[in-house]
């Protein structure tokens, strides 16, 4: 194996944790702010981009630091080593609720493309990268535009994803239509396009948006149940300044609207 090869365990339901087994000298990258703790002589190393042998040299960094700024996220990574002499452990957490999806590189031929913010941690020596979506149909109206994450080396990888996982396998030949949003993660093999809904009264009044994916197989596909977009729009919506109720459903909302409060 090209990549470091990691022990872990998940815990939690729906706010899970992943906990990373590591052997002396083995490393883990993570995305910057996904840490929850970590044993003693592990050290925690701030890097630009992935830390893979195709980024090296000053140009080569500042490339990859460069793709993660145009899929949103930040200029850097950060490895954690195991510099003692026996097995530490380091966890991370995802950072709203939903599931953690493990993923053995090694086993859907060495690539995964996924949401652009779905990347958690990986074992050192997994390439986190751009993929870029050639149609213009895709680009414009896909939810994540033409750049998606790309996930490539042989050893595992972890993402992280809204409400609840399904996980789908298509035949060849094979559609799923899902909503932009939901999708999480697919397979290399896996073609993707978008497509109008159609029909006036649905695209004014359906409330599911003018689009939807088409995921077509063979290859396969995991959808989640609640994007963050999704969560945060209906959080947003409820916020006091926006018009929602600051204590709706409670016994010190009804109070206060009895006593006649400004609700605003």
């Amino acid at each position: 194996m090209n990549n470091h090869e990691i022990d872990f365990k998940l815990y939690g339901d729906d706010m899970q944790f992943v906990e990373v087994e590591l052997d002396p000298q083995e490393t883990v990258i993570a995305e910057a702010g996904s840490l929850m703790m970590m044993d003693d002589q592990i050290r925690m190393q701030t890097i630009f981009g992935d830390g893979t042998d195709n980024q090296s040299g000053l140009m080569g960094k500042l490339l990859g630091a460069g793709k993660r700024v145009i899929t949103g996220e930040s200029l850097f990574m950060t490895t954690f080593t195991n510099e003692g002499s026996g097995k530490k452990h380091v966890s991370f957490a995802s950072p709203y609720p939903g599931k953690i999806i493990p993923m053995d590189l090694s086993e859907i031929n060495g690539k995964l493309i996924c949401q652009k913010d779905a990347f958690l941690a990986a074992a050192k020596g997994v390439a986190v990268g751009i993929e870029f979506q050639k149609k213009i149909g895709t680009g414009f109206f896909g939810g994540e535009g033409f750049i998606m994450q790309k996930l490539e080396g042989d050893g595992m990888a972890f993402i992280h994803a809204g409400g609840t996982i399904q996980k789908k396998v298509l035949e060849p030949g094979e559609v799923l239509k899902v909503d932009t949003g939901c999708l999480v993660a697919m397979t290399a093999s896996v073609d993707y396009n978008i497509e109008y809904i159609g029909g006036v009264k649905t695209a004014l009044f359906g409330g599911e948006g003018l689009f939807f994916a088409t995921l077509r197989g063979p290859g396969t596909v995991w959808i989640q149940s609640l994007p963050f977009s999704r969560l945060a729009s209906r959080i947003f919506a409820a916020a006091p300044e926006r018009g929602g109720s600051k204590g709706e459903g409670s016994v010190a909302g009804g109070l206060f609207d009895l006593l006649g409060g400004d609700r605003k």
